[in-house]
Parts: C-alpha cells; structure tokens; sequence
C-alpha cells in the first residue's frame, strides 16, 4: 500500500517564504532554501515550491531560487508559478525540479497539459487548482487568487485528468492560511470524478485535519504551509496522528516508498 504524503508548501514572491490568509495579507516566512533543508530533515516526504507573483507580473519562474532550494532539499521538489509553455517547464525540471505545476497558463491553454505530458511524461505534471465558492459549486480562479474564470472546478478536475496530469493540488481559497480545515466537501466532489492521486491543501489547523482530508476526502497527500512555518505542528506529529488513525505514512528513518 502506498503511502500518503505529508508536503509543506513554500509560498514564494520576491524570492522570500511568505504566508497569507485566502491569498492576501502576505508577511514574511523565511528563506526557501533553508525552509525546505529544514523539513527534509523533519520527514517531509516532499516539498511544494510556488511562485506565486510569477504569473500576476508576467515573468518566468525564479530559477536561480529553484536551484538553490533542489541543493538543500533531497526529496521530491514540485515547482509552480510561472511555466507557460514546454520550453519553460524543460528549464524548471533542469534547475532541479522533479515535477511542475501548471495553473493559470493551463486554464488558458488545456492542451498545454498534454503537450507538457507527452514530452515529459504525465507523472511530472501536476495541476493546480484554486477554487473558490459559488453558489452552484467551485470556480476555479487564476493568476495567484486574483481572478474569477467561470469555469467550474470539479470539470476542470476531469478535464485536466483527461489532458494528461499526473496529479492534482486542489487549494480552496476560502480555506486557505483560515486554520478551519479542509475543503472536505470540494475534495469528494473531485475524487468522485478523477482517478488520479489529489493533494488536500488550505485550511490546515491540526493533525486531525490532515487525517480528515484523506479518510473522509478521499485525497492522497495533504499540503499544508503556515502550521509548519509557525511552528505550530511538526511534520512528525502529523504523520504520528494519520498512523494513529490506520493512515500507512513514511516514518522518518523508513526508505521512500
């Protein structure tokens, strides 16, 4: 059985760690290479990297950052933020990134998933999806929580899997930096439609609701930023607590599975 994964998230803008609430109100977290160093060395079994004012300015991803924090880290590195086209992801993979993100420039161009794929191969392809609440389910929003699309999340969901991706990492908005849990009912909605692995993230407050996430919406990792830049929980505790519920996690001194 596979384990489920425990991922902290390194929210990026102007090459510093940064945390908000619902994507605002950003301060200050850290430096990314050494935040990374850090939960790799506390078991984190992989590290998220977002840049999240890379699509709002129009810019590509911050490589030289990238590089930096793949040295540190020796575990799975997703990079976000930035990618637009084959070529740009090519650069993100060889700047140490083991698999990309793609947001808003797939929303504006779903066949980006599959090209993306078939060069490199679904399992390097996650899509990110921002949903929001509305009144007849989620939309997805783009470029870093700043605009409305129209487009309903959970077939955005199924397209993206159709396209190509590998995974997905759904993030509500509304949940997000609010510490009152995830998005239970928007992961079931998902699941419900896709067969590919999903990552819960927004809303983290405590280790039961990394447990709920996965026992009761049905993903396969949970993200989780702010918790674990604070200090407020360990990446140890959590997996402790999702072992205490029957949850199969990898232990710190135990091989990847």
């Amino acid at each position: 059985m596979l384990c489920h994964r425990v991922i902290p998230c390194l929210d990026v803008a102007d090459g510093r760690v940064v945390k908000g609430v619902r994507f605002v109100d950003l301060v200050d977290a850290g430096d990314p290479p050494t935040l990374a160093g850090r939960y790799a060395d506390e078991g984190a079994d992989e590290i998220v990297f977002l840049d999240i004012t890379a699509a709002p300015e129009g810019r590509g991803t911050l490589l030289d950052i990238v590089e930096r924090t793949a040295r540190r880290a020796f575990i799975p590195l997703t990079v976000g933020g930035g990618v637009r086209s084959v070529d740009e992801m090519r650069d993100v993979l060889r700047a140490g990134a083991d698999r990309v993100s793609l947001n808003s420039a797939a929303v504006a161009d779903p066949r980006l998933v599959d090209r993306c794929a078939t060069r490199f191969g679904r399992q390097a392809v996650v899509i990110a999806i921002d949903a929001r609440r509305v009144a007849n389910g989620w939309e997805v929003v783009v470029r870093g929580g700043r605009d409305g699309t129209g487009l309903d999340a959970i077939a955005w969901a199924e397209r993206s899997a159709d396209e190509g991706a590998g995974e997905l990492l759904v993030t509500s908005i509304d949940r997000d930096g609010t510490r009152a849990g995830f998005d239970i009912e928007l992961l079931r909605a998902i699941r419900a439609r896709v067969d590919i692995p999903i990552i819960a993230s927004g809303g983290a407050g405590g280790p039961d609701d990394f447990v709920a996430a996965i026992a009761d919406g049905g993903a396969d990792a949970v993200l989780a930023a702010g918790v674990f830049h604070r200090g407020e929980w360990s990446i140890g505790q959590v997996k402790d607590a999702m072992s205490a519920a029957g949850l199969p996690v990898r232990h710190l001194a135990e091989p990847m599975s």
